[in-house]
């Protein structure tokens, strides 16, 4: 019976013998060539005699990695996407849900809100990739400083790494996650901007509220949005 590699490595006890440390082999030098002296009108006077190569070559092509410049462009946004339009989630807590993109990010990432007083999604960042764009749109020029929400925006503030003891360890899972004042406000004031355009259009106030869903029978495919 022919045993695999494992099993002999296993049973011979390799596993448990020393590492032997491998001198690194110093690349020998290549021997110069050699000129000698040939007679002759002919024959130049001298003859240049190349090193002879080596008699070993390796019988199959050893791939070798490319040295690739890879430039960082930024993401192409959809020609579907514009300031104002309502779009469905479709991955993540708020899946299903219609929300009103506001702007893209530097990252490439979308910027957008429920608003949070109509449906709970808050000011948040997602992927185009997880997005349905609709053919609804809302007024979004009276929505104020957009040009404060960036990528530092959203970052989460660095945490000191320490042992704790298992008192503090369970409180820490108590304690909520508590929202920054400033969030808040900025909350505020896109939601009442955002409010105060929906309410200029009839029905727009629930249909960002009501849920995206299939039902049986429905084709995505064929559904214009």
């Amino acid at each position: 019976m022919k045993l695999s590699k494992s099993v002999m490595h296993k049973k011979a006890g390799r596993w448990h013998r020393p590492k032997k440390a491998v001198e690194s082999k110093k690349a020998a030098e290549a021997p110069a060539p050699v000129v000698k002296q040939i007679g002759g009108d002919k024959n130049n006077g001298q003859r240049t005699i190349l090193p002879k190569g080596p008699k070993f070559y390796a019988a199959e092509d050893v791939p070798k990695p490319l040295n690739r410049i890879r430039a960082v462009r930024p993401t192409r946004l959809r020609s579907s996407i514009t300031p104002g339009t309502v779009l469905i989630l479709l991955a993540g807590r708020f899946r299903g849900r219609r929300v009103v993109f506001l702007k893209q990010l530097p990252s490439g990432l979308l910027l957008i809100s429920g608003p949070y007083r109509i449906n709970g999604v808050p000011i948040r960042r997602v992927n185009q990739a997880y997005v349905i764009a609709t053919s609804t749109k809302v007024d979004v020029s009276g929505v104020p400083s957009l040009d404060k929400f960036t990528d530092a925006y959203f970052k989460k503030p660095s945490k000191v790494a320490g042992k704790k003891s298992e008192e503090e360890f369970f409180a820490a899972e108590e304690k909520k996650k508590e929202i920054a004042p400033e969030r808040k406000d900025d909350q505020k004031l896109v939601d009442e901007s955002l409010i105060a355009a929906i309410k200029k259009v009839p029905t727009l106030r629930q249909y960002l509220g009501a849920r995206f869903s299939l039902r049986k029978g429905q084709k995505p495919h064929e559904m214009k949005f």
